[in-house]
């Protein structure tokens, strides 16, 4: 139970603690059990809170600790500590100890473990001490003071090495005997000097840690281009390749200012309504039949999914395009199989149009280099 913390000095640290992804409530009184926390990335929803299990329950406990940011791990624990979510809890590390917050507690963390396809056996997995005691959180609260100018700090020791790469967060564990450095590079880095320095420099444990630029989008965070929390920071926590065939099933320009996130690469939420397209795609006729017609052929140049309609154009007037209903196209190409030749496009065309280029210069390349 934490006792005997002021009102003032938690409501002087919050903004510290914002930025690391977490907060204490300022509204806190002497003696409370549990501190409220909010304004996390990645924040969980345990529907299964009010869920009565008939089953016998396991005498195994479970919880889903968060630490700064996006990262969580997963702790056992005995019975007899009777943790709630929000609680701030000593957990065990390789070396000393970690200062966390609860987030899940009971089977949806099993969930939770299996959804994220987690190999380690109940019996292997580390275990939460205690509560966290009023000493644990002042010292934790003294070593997130300390993040921001080792992360300026870090950054200038960088550059007087010379390193290719990114430094992009500073976290501290919470005894403050480590800290775990995060970067991103190209490829390897040899950095044993930097450690040597950094050892020296803040007498500290130092852990090199490389992440992705899709991870380092998560840990940072931001607003996407529509307007929301990014969504790797707010929910997706498991990152599926997007491919240049994703875009192009959209029928979307290749601009990469338009398709690429804040890390650079290609938008995560391109993946959310592809199998939406390629289920619609089926009914369509293949793009790459050529129609005849008396008048001269016809090529495909797009598909309109939400209309249900095929837009063609003569191989000697490409500027001129003509929306084809689906099963229009369909009929077409029956009568071509059977040697048959409609007497022009536009007796089957709903609308017409002048066709624009609105690729503005960029092309496949493009869209690969952003590619997974």
């Amino acid at each position: 139970m934490i006792e005997n913390q002021s009102t003032n000095n938690i409501s002087d640290l919050e903004p510290q603690l914002v930025n690391r992804g977490c907060r204490l409530d300022s509204s806190y009184n002497s003696g409370d059990k549990v501190l409220c926390c909010g304004r996390c990335k990645l924040s969980q929803f345990d529907w299964l809170k009010d869920y009565e299990n008939q089953e016998v329950k396991s005498p195994l406990c479970l919880a889903e600790v968060r630490f700064k940011n996006d990262r969580k791990d997963y702790f056992t624990y005995p019975e007899d500590l009777d943790l709630e979510v929000g609680e701030f809890v000593a957990v065990e590390t390789a070396i000393g100890h970690d200062i966390g917050i609860v987030t899940l507690l009971g089977e949806i963390v099993k969930r939770q473990l299996k959804r994220k396809k987690s190999r380690i056996p109940f019996s292997e997995m580390k275990k939460i001490y205690r509560r966290a005691r009023v000493n644990d959180v002042e010292k934790w609260l003294s070593a997130i003071k300390l993040e921001d100018s080792t992360l300026a700090r870090t950054r200038t020791i960088i550059d007087h090495f010379g390193l290719e790469m990114k430094l992009n967060d500073v976290e501290y564990q919470g005894d403050k005997t480590k800290a775990i450095f995060y970067y991103t590079a190209e490829g390897r880095v040899d950095f044993r000097e930097l450690i040597k320095k950094l050892a020296e420099e803040f007498h500290i444990r130092i852990e090199m840690r490389q992440i992705g630029v899709r991870q380092e989008a998560a840990k940072l965070g931001g607003l996407g281009s529509c307007g929301r929390e990014l969504c790797c920071a707010s929910w997706i926590c498991d990152f599926q390749s997007v491919t240049t065939n994703v875009a192009r099933v959209q029928q979307l320009s290749p601009n990469p200012q338009k398709l690429a996130g804040q890390c650079g690469k290609l938008k995560c939420c391109l993946n959310f309504e592809y199998e939406a397209y390629v289920d619609a795609l089926k009914d369509f006729s293949d793009p790459n039949i050529v129609l005849h017609f008396e008048s001269g052929d016809a090529v495909h140049q797009k598909n309109d999914v939400f209309k249900g309609i095929m837009w063609y154009s003569y191989t000697n007037d490409k500027g001129n395009i003509m929306a084809i209903p689906v099963d229009k196209v369909k009929e077409i190409i029956a009568m071509n199989k059977k040697g048959q030749k409609p007497k022009n496009l536009e007796d089957f065309a709903l609308i017409r149009e002048a066709h624009t280029n609105t690729n503005e210069g960029y092309g496949e390349a493009d869209l690969k280099k952003m590619s997974d």
